[in-house]
């Protein structure tokens, strides 16, 4: 009789705790999708600052603008972060086309992140397309690659229904393509921009080097004109095609900028940090609106609306603006190092770099036992989009926690849209809805206060 009591007592003050905590959350929905601040900081910071490379006036701009707006929130204390990053320059308007015989196929692109430049005479050299690594590496091994410009051709894969797969999937020959051609001879690579919509606009995004073989211009072509290059090439008749690059980016000195942080101070175990945030630098072809402007402010926006409904968090919730996601992650690395040093405990980080588009859910890295009492809220997030809490998960900031054994989580909106948009020119304000951007800072404000509330032990 008495373990039936028991039973009883504990089932009831569970449904009441899962009822206040609905209640609790439905409040955070009203008030952000009602009196919500995101979306007007996002204008901000898209239209009167625009791309924020790292190293650049915007940059520092965005930092300074950032900075103050926490402090204006009431955040319990605000701070800069110094981080030396690296700090590139596009340079002038990129040129590019293909010519065989009479025929000149002008083509639409753009410098890939940390390329070298062709100098201000540009290049002129026979270009060879290129579908798979291994094909690069039978064609190079027969020398047949040395002198080429080499054209990377593999399109993103549209079987994968969460776009992100299909971008991992296919990104390998932006970032290290125009290092494995070098090591052949080549002397230059256009890679198909990394987009399943078949359109005009070039996506930039960072390339590594390899040390080890010369660092040779690269640049992103259009998916349109990646595929008018491949017909051009495909032409049997006599003549060679050559492509014309002229780009005059360069690398210069590194600056110092600042990862921006502002936090709300548990009252119950303020020694256990939870972070929030996304990445404050963006590419400067475009204003960064969904990469990543909508992740930083739906992350100050999470703490505003705890701090607005006079929240005392249990557990000390951080906003960080990271710098340098895009061509370097100095930011992140800088953070985690310096967690380390001082020994801070962060019980989970969260990041938001996937656009300001409709919530789906969350991913995240972390044992079984968290995992479970993470997807036992689902439930309470089900109502405002959170269909799913997945793994693994996390973001390329916070991983630099993720590798020291914080549990990481990322918030993981409608994925359809967003590589139309991604490291492009059209990347604007005008392409996120104020209604979806508000919903996701809910849903990040939701957890951030449920895992400070029980922690994930």
């Amino acid at each position: 009789m008495h373990k039936l009591l028991y039973l009883f007592l504990f089932i009831s003050a569970h449904s009441f705790a899962q009822q206040k905590d609905s209640v609790f959350i439905r409040s955070i929905f009203t008030e952000v999708l009602n009196r919500g601040e995101c979306y007007q900081a996002l204008d901000y910071l898209s239209n009167k600052i625009g791309g924020r490379l790292s190293g650049s006036p915007q940059a520092a701009a965005a930092v300074q603008y950032t900075f103050d707006k926490m402090k204006s929130y009431g955040f319990d204390t605000v701070w800069l972060q110094p981080v030396m990053v690296p700090h590139w320059v596009r340079g002038e308007k990129e040129i590019a086309y293909a010519s065989k015989e009479k025929n000149k196929l002008d083509l639409r692109v753009c410098a890939l992140g940390n390329s070298v430049g062709t100098g201000p005479k540009g290049m002129e050299a026979p270009v060879i397309e290129i579908l798979s690594f291994d094909e690069l590496d039978r064609v190079g091994a027969k020398g047949e690659l040395k002198g080429k410009i080499v054209f990377f051709n593999r399109p993103m894969n549209p079987s994968f229904i969460h776009t992100g797969a299909a971008y991992g999937d296919a990104g390998s020959q932006r970032t290290r393509g125009p290092a494995m051609a070098s090591k052949y001879g080549a002397v230059g690579v256009i890679v198909r921009s990394l987009s399943l919509a078949n359109d005009e606009h070039p996506h930039t995004g960072v390339t590594i080097y390899n040390d080890s073989f010369p660092a040779i211009p690269a640049c992103a072509v259009s998916t349109k004109d990646a595929d008018e290059l491949s017909r051009l090439l495909k032409i049997k008749s006599a003549g060679v095609v050559k492509i014309f690059m002229r780009t005059t980016c360069q690398m210069l000195p590194d600056e110092l900028s600042y990862n921006v942080i502002g936090e709300l101070r548990g009252n119950e175990k303020p020694d256990e940090v939870i972070v929030i945030g996304g990445h404050l630098d963006a590419w400067d072809n475009g204003d960064g609106a969904h990469d990543d402007g909508a992740g930083c402010v739906q992350s100050m926006e999470a703490l505003r609306l705890l701090k607005t409904m006079n929240v005392k968090p249990k557990r000390t919730i951080r906003c960080v603006l990271f710098m340098n996601e895009e061509n370097g992650v100095r930011g992140g690395i800088k953070y985690a190092e310096w967690a380390a040093t001082n020994q801070e405990k962060h019980i989970a980080a969260i990041e938001s770099d996937a656009g300001g588009f409709t919530p789906r859910g969350f991913n995240a890295t972390a044992d079984e036992k968290k995992l479970n009492t993470l997807r036992n809220w689902q439930k309470l997030l089900k109502p405002y989009g959170i269909e799913n809490i997945g793994s693994p998960g996390g973001g390329t900031d916070i991983g630099p926690l993720g590798r020291q054994g914080v549990p990481t989580i990322g918030f993981v909106p409608d994925s359809q849209r967003y590589f139309d948009y991604h490291h492009t020119a059209i990347d604007t304000f005008d392409k996120v809805n104020k209604r979806e951007l508000e919903l996701g800072a809910g849903c990040m404000s939701a957890l951030v206060w449920l895992l400070s509330e029980y922690g994930l032990e």
